[in-house]
């Protein structure tokens, strides 16, 4: 990954970061919610979020006692711990590239990546990182837009994500595409905001 395309990613967040809570809580919020439920975690799970931003999933997770999370852009990562200390949350929180993570294999009990894998460079990368530090038997909570498994996109949708890609997100990812390059097992792919463009998506490592 280069260096030129993460500086690219901590500058545009850090532009978006006086904006970004009111566009990614408003509109996201009971999704996001959902997705924690169905994580079906034990209170004292290790949980890892990934891409963390500035902590809009902390809220759904009161009562959980071993939180880590990463962003790779400082000043989300500064808000994150205000928030975790607002809500009285304890979070490990450091800033990190989610496609090179230094933590040791097979740590964590579930991870959360939530508006993550449709902006993230080498989502192959961040996703197999994800599987390396997941324990087996974990479980995987993903939340993001989606291009359907299978379907090549329009004319029209490859133009426009040219466009939104520099911008904000990669529109044309398939979930599908990103979790064969692991062994972890899809085992929920629900509907979620925009008729489905977002999904809901729960992955379990092996045992």
């Amino acid at each position: 990954m280069s260096l030129n395309t993460n500086t690219w990613n901590r500058l545009r967040y850090t532009v978006y970061l006086p904006v970004y809570d009111l566009i990614a809580d408003r509109v996201f919020r009971r999704h996001r919610k959902r997705s924690v439920q169905l994580l079906q975690a034990k209170p004292d799970d290790r949980i890892f979020l990934v891409g963390a931003g500035t902590g809009l999933d902390l809220p759904y997770l009161k009562g959980y006692t071993c939180i880590t999370a990463n962003d790779i852009t400082p000043g989300m990562i500064t808000k994150l711990k205000a928030r975790a200390e607002k809500l009285g949350i304890p979070v490990d929180a450091h800033v990190m590239d989610g496609q090179q993570l230094t933590y040791a294999d097979s740590i964590f009990d579930a991870v959360i990546l939530h508006l993550i894998i449709a902006v993230i460079p080498d989502p192959v990368a961040c996703i197999q990182e994800v599987e390396r530090v997941l324990k087996p038997g974990g479980a995987v909570m993903v939340f993001d837009k989606f291009l359907p498994d299978g379907q090549k996109p329009s004319l029209l949708r490859r133009l426009f994500n040219q466009v939104a890609s520099t911008l904000f997100s990669d529109v044309n990812r398939s979930i599908g595409n990103i979790v064969s390059h692991t062994s972890l097992q899809v085992e929920l792919n629900e509907s979620a905001a925009f008729g489905g463009t977002f999904r809901i998506v729960r992955l379990r490592k092996p045992l």
